[in-house]
């Protein structure tokens, strides 16, 4: 039930409890992954007002700041949307700095928006804060673990909420709302 086997050229098995765990062939190995092969993180590089719920869909670059650190080939994006490089199960955060503009706002929030047949878009995780116009500043964060079976058709983007007219930071120099993105392993 447990050992390693040579069942044909250039093939080795290791098996425990009758089960192959992984197999190393002249093409590669099998059954384990190689760890995470996917981080990329991008930005908001100008601030801009929102009242209402709307899509941020300009403006995003892919930091590139000297210490950055990206590995693997990483996301694209488009009008605000994000295609995923490979199938996997990724690892998405998003957060944003908002600024009260006029008065209070009863809440400010943050939203993942998610297409599985590349055509209609569903909220699929929302965060909020609420921003006084003593308080001035707010801070929202919101995280969620997504399956990519198809890379044609599973896509995400996201949208800043806002009761009253409110501000979203962006910077080009320093990230104060953006996006990171983990490939954890296979779907």
């Amino acid at each position: 039930n447990t050992g390693i086997s040579f069942p044909a050229a250039d093939t080795i098995k290791f098996s425990t409890g009758g089960i192959e765990r992984m197999s190393i062939t002249n093409s590669g190995i099998t059954g384990i992954t190689a760890g995470i092969t996917m981080a990329d993180q991008w930005r908001i590089t100008t601030a801009y007002t929102n009242s209402g719920t709307n899509f941020i869909t300009a403006n995003w670059e892919r930091v590139d700041d000297t210490a950055f650190g990206q590995i693997g080939t990483g996301m694209t994006e488009s009008s605000g949307v994000f295609t995923f490089p490979s199938t996997g199960i990724y690892f998405v955060n998003f957060f944003t700095t908002h600024r009260q503009v006029n008065g209070n706002s009863m809440y400010n929030g943050i939203q993942f928006h998610v297409t599985t047949d590349n055509s209609s878009y569903s909220s699929i995780a929302a965060a909020y804060d609420s921003v006084a116009q003593t308080a001035y500043f707010a801070n929202t964060a919101l995280s969620y673990i997504v399956d990519i079976t198809n890379t044609s058709t599973h896509k995400i983007k996201f949208a800043h909420v806002a009761e009253q007219s409110s501000n979203i930071a962006g910077e080009t120099n320093s990230t104060q709302t953006g996006a990171t993105f983990i490939r954890l392993g296979d779907t």
